[in-house]
């Protein structure tokens, strides 16, 4: 049977196993599209950049 050469205290043992609880990130719908994406985050839907509901600035096309 083995048996560890050193002592691993309990603060490096927990660090360790903290890990293995992550959740899935939680996602929210936009009020204005309807689109999933992540809370207090600005996201693109069709060009456009929303944040709290509300056109934040549009893609330019280069032509």
């Amino acid at each position: 049977m083995a048996h560890p050469k050193h002592k691993i205290s309990k603060t490096r043992r927990d660090k360790r196993r903290t890990h293995y609880k992550i959740e899935p990130k939680h996602y929210v719908i936009c009020p204005t599209t309807g689109e999933y994406h992540l809370p207090h985050r600005a996201f693109w839907h069709e060009g456009k950049l929303y944040y709290k509901g509300k056109v934040i600035m549009e893609k330019e096309v280069l032509a």
